[in-house]
């Protein structure tokens, strides 16, 4: 036995010049022992600590190990860094400093300015592993993409996954790679100044392979419920263990593979009554280990309760982002017009496309019709960046009966319009994967699981997409992909050859990105210093005021042709002495529009002519005068 120097922060085991370390939390246990696996090493006892925890180290050669509590087991480390042979195999020994980083003088991101591109690792490129996905960054870079948000990754069973299944929290899913291609993935993500957030599952585990009950009673809470498992235990009798596995586990992201924060699912689902929540003690935490790199916390909350944006000290969760779904839910009515399911509550009108652009959240405490109750809270004065907007995300996709995107499902011309408004709007935008060049392949629920609780899983999935009318209909019911088939994982990868077969849509995606970006006006993200209002149902205007760089004048149009005449709203008139000139157009031939026109004759003096389903941004420039024409 080697003796063990305090290490209050290792939670699994790690492995440093021959000497393995261990320690896991069994508070209700007698006795833990380590079994190794293919090694003349006899198991071994580790010690009981303070607080429940079981710790010893030892000299070895093994790599592969197990835990026995009170004899029973062995199973796997619940805090394990890697398994080689899946969730129910044994956990590998792994070196934390062995990886040489390259990134030493990477210092992070805040929020501001940042552009965010939602991906899964297995499903992303064909291989559907990290190495594979690393050869796309410059890609990506090069289309203006500043973070990847990338989905769970942690270990979970089967072949395939969509990643909200994961039981071992601590383990890069070992069907993407080896322990570390995740680290290899990010170091050159951050060598091409491309920013890595995680998508992190704190409400649950999955069902299978989820050994934590093994080690204690107390990891799950016994008060509460979640819809997809049990919730853990933050503020129940004993507490503490199950607090420090999902504390611990973000700081060990951040420590180990220098990520740049979390994207956190659906917080509402994190119950907490302690004095200190859970998440605002996590995002203190992690962002001390970061230090001195910054890092950035995004939620996703469906009931959208703003405090989450607020710091630690005035009694928030400290916070940077949470996702807007009021934003995805109307522009999905604009652009289709159902309102089925949870869309009932948005019209899609121009008002409360207007209204996001403007003041966030749609909802911010008023009655919410298809929950029957208030839903949100005030957003307060907290900066635009502050709401993650988007036309697609895995979630509003997968939600779908067959998982077909929003723009297989619309009008071209309408899409470009509110693509335009999604990334030249304030907020921070999102784009799903393959959404940038109109990937036509589907994206649905995939999960490889043993066949009796496959056949659930299907079921549930039924049941879920039922609460849309029209999915309720029994012929739409059997024709819902089956999760566990690997049609359905095969159907969902990205096919790469559409990037030149939809040249055009890439290319305005691209523009739209390098305007966001350099735009002197717009790039500030600056909702104050916007003014809007809507033409028409179907119509909108904002307005970016500017004296040193000209005014901008964004126009969406998704209704029929506006003019042609005088428009009586003020928004519209040019500066004194100056005129609008177009500078983008979702209507140009090289976005696969039918053609482009001004909107206004002779900068700004003539009639008013907009066109449909479009969107057009212009700028105030002085008008050339003409001496022998009044200014």
């Amino acid at each position: 036995m080697v003796r063990l120097s305090p290490h209050p922060e290792l939670l699994g085991a790690v492995s440093t010049e021959g000497v393995a370390r261990f320690r896991v939390w069994a508070p209700e246990a007698a006795r833990v022992g380590v079994v190794f696996e293919h090694a003349e090493h006899e198991p071994f006892a580790l010690t009981r600590e303070d607080g429940g925890y079981f710790a010893g180290a030892t000299r070895t050669s093994a790599q592969l190990y197990k835990y026995l509590v009170d004899d029973a087991g062995p199973w796997p480390d619940p805090c394990s860094r890697f398994q080689p042979q899946g969730v129910h195999g044994p956990s590998l020994l792994v070196d934390p400093s062995a990886f040489a980083w390259t990134d030493a003088k990477w210092r992070g991101i805040g929020i501001a300015r940042q552009v965010i591109y939602e991906l899964h690792i297995g499903t992303f490129t064909p291989e559907g592993t990290f190495d594979a996905a690393a050869t796309k960054l410059e890609y990506l870079r090069d289309l203006g993409v500043t973070v990847l948000e990338i989905m769970p990754v942690a270990e979970c069973p089967g072949r395939w996954n969509w990643g909200y299944d994961g039981v071992q929290i601590y383990a890069p899913y070992h069907v993407y790679g080896d322990h570390e291609a995740f680290k290899r993935f990010v170091d050159r993500a951050h060598a091409l100044e491309l920013a890595v957030i995680l998508d992190v599952v704190y409400n649950h585990l999955g069902p299978d392979g989820n050994y934590l009950g093994c080690f204690s009673p107390y990891y799950f809470s016994k008060r509460y419920r979640t819809d997809w498992g049990d919730p853990f235990n933050t503020d129940e009798d004993h507490n503490a263990g199950a607090r420090e596995f999902l504390i611990g586990n973000a700081c060990y992201w951040i420590r180990e593979f220098h990520l740049d924060g979390f994207r956190l699912d659906a917080t509402q689902s994190i119950f907490d009554s302690s004095k200190t929540h859970l998440l605002a003690e996590l995002t203190t935490r992690a962002r001390a280990v970061a230090q001195p790199r910054s890092i950035v916390f995004i939620a996703e909350n469906e009931p959208q309760c703003s405090e989450h944006l607020l710091p630690v000290k005035a009694g928030g969760f400290g916070m940077d982002a949470m996702w807007n779904d009021d934003f995805h839910h109307t522009a999905r009515v604009a652009l289709t017009g159902a309102r089925d399911g949870y869309f009932h509550d948005y019209t899609g009108r121009a008002q409360e496309l207007l209204s996001c652009v403007r003041r966030g959240f749609l909802y911010q405490g008023q009655w919410y019709e298809w929950q029957k109750q208030n839903r949100g809270s005030p957003l307060r004065d907290r900066e635009a960046a502050a709401c993650v907007i988007f036309l697609q995300n895995h979630d509003q996709v997968g939600n779908t009966a067959s998982g077909v995107r929003i723009h297989s499902n619309s009008a071209p011309a309408s899409y470009r319009a509110l693509a335009a408004l999604t990334l030249l709007a304030p907020q921070t935008p999102l784009l799903f994967m393959g959404q940038e060049f109109g990937a036509s392949t589907t994206f649905t629920f995939f999960a490889d699981h043993a066949e009796k609780l496959s056949q659930q899983v299907h079921a549930g999935r039924r049941k879920f997409v039922s609460q849309f009318r029209a999915y309720a209909d029994a012929r739409l019911q059997a024709l819902i992909p089956d999760p566990g088939a690997e049609r359905t994982f095969l159907d969902s990868k990205l096919d790469w050859t559409e990037c030149s077969r939809h040249r055009h849509l890439l290319s305005m995606h691209r523009d739209l990105l390098r305007l966001r970006a350099r735009d002197p006006v717009i790039s500030r993200q600056d909702r104050v210093g916007i003014d809007g209002a809507t033409l028409s149902e179907r119509s909108l205007a904002l307005r970016w005021s500017d004296a040193n760089h000209g005014d901008r004048l964004l126009i969406v149009n998704l209704g029929d042709e506006l003019g042609a005449g005088s428009i009586a709203e003020p928004l519209l008139a040019p500066p004194r002495g100056c005129g609008w000139q177009t500078l983008w157009n979702s209507e140009a031939p090289e976005y696969g529009g039918l053609g482009a026109f001004e909107p206004v004759a002779d900068h700004g003096r003539g009639a008013w002519r907009i066109q449909t389903q479009c969107a057009v941004l212009l700028v105030a420039a002085p008008r050339i005068t003409n001496p022998e024409v009044p200014a």
